[in-house]
């Protein structure tokens, strides 16, 4: 068995909440955001880098607005910006290597069998399935499309012009879901009340003005362009999106001023699943390290950074058991309420019995 060491997010389990509204009426796309069909959507907070507080604030503002029907999730993303370029126009090309929105979407929660799509300011998109996240081993299915999707891109300035007054670009989605409930518990939309483990990006790339066009800015001391910037709406606390458990909870809301919509507490369960994913982590790392899993708490909570919380509900009734074999192991702990128990594995598939 092959897995690989994971790092452990550097940021405390906090990840942001939204309340996504009914939308009141229908949706004709054209990038816009400035319309009654957004009115009473709220906005996101601004994004920040993706590994938090540690890094500097993004110097560029983004933004996202999110409503629901029982049609489509819809989507609307502000991106701040003087410098509108983008180069890929073919389907499925890998958007990130031009400035690019990314949604991720997860709708059960379970780390597994999640959403990825990637558009540019051309509207150009790339849609794509996970089985696994990359660390356990993926890997993505590239060939599965969100038919039905619709998309559309407004520019405010000039696409591709460097002499341009440019401030903006937005995007607008709608997924349908008939195509997002593949994932989704008992392969349904969401109901009032439900709510989806969900993350935006926006890749940032720095570029120089040359001959009437944009070029990636080249490092001298490689000759590569610079690394990319990673902003995102819920912070990861590791370069890499591809950490579910880190992503943002949207919960579907009732008619406004319905007694069915919901506060946006983070469930108490959330707090059980974040402990086992600790364990999860450290249990990879000492794997990597030693080829073999530990067996007893002890080992587990020396292997990675000291965490009194950890410590104190591994020593409780309510803590974690271990059971291993020579290339697996599952971990398990009573859920919040004592009904049901949690369990996670090696390739970090978490679910309730």
């Amino acid at each position: 068995m092959n897995l690989s060491g994971v790092p452990e997010p550097a940021i405390a389990f906090a990840p942001r909440s939204y309340g996504c509204k009914r939308a009141s009426g229908s949706l004709e796309l054209d990038g816009r955001l400035d319309k009654p069909f957004w009115a009473n959507a709220p906005w996101t907070e601004e994004f920040v880098d993706i590994e938090g507080d540690s890094k500097p604030l993004p110097h560029k503002r983004t933004r996202v607005k999110m409503l629901w029907d029982d049609d489509y999730f819809y989507l609307g993303a502000l991106l701040e910006e003087d410098e509108i370029w983008a180069t890929l126009t073919e389907r499925e090309s890998v958007i990130f290597h031009d400035n690019d929105f990314e949604i991720f979407i997860d709708p059960d929660g379970d780390t597994h069998q999640y959403y990825e799509f990637e558009i540019n300011a051309l509207n150009t998109v790339w849609d794509l399935l996970l089985v696994t996240p990359y660390r356990d081993g993926g890997p993505p299915i590239n060939g599965w499309d969100i038919r039905g999707l619709k998309t559309a891109v407004h520019i405010d300035g000039t696409l591709n012009d460097p002499d341009a007054d440019n401030r903006s670009w937005s995007v607008e989605v709608a997924m349908p879901w008939n195509i997002l409930r593949e994932c989704a518990e008992g392969q349904r939309p969401p109901r009032v009340g439900d709510a989806w483990r969900v993350n935006f990006s926006r890749v940032q790339w720095q570029v120089d003005k040359e001959d009437g066009t944009y070029r990636k800015k080249l490092d001298p001391s490689t000759g590569r362009p610079y690394p990319e910037d990673n902003w995102v709406w819920s912070p990861q606390g590791v370069i890499n999106m591809h950490y579910p458990e880190m992503w943002g909870f949207v919960r579907f809301a009732g008619e406004e001023g319905s007694e069915a919509d919901e506060t946006l507490a983070i469930p108490a369960d959330e707090s059980v699943k974040w402990k086992l994913r600790q364990l999860y982590y450290r249990q990879r790392n000492l794997y990597a390290r030693t080829g073999s899993f530990a067996s007893s708490l002890n080992a587990l909570l020396e292997e990675g950074a000291a965490d009194e919380a950890l410590a104190a509900w591994s020593d409780s009734d309510a803590g974690p058991t271990i059971e291993t074999t020579r290339n697996s192991f599952r971990i398990s702990a009573r859920a919040a309420d004592g009904e049901g128990r949690y369990w996670i594995r090696e390739d970090g598939k978490l679910w309730k019995e």
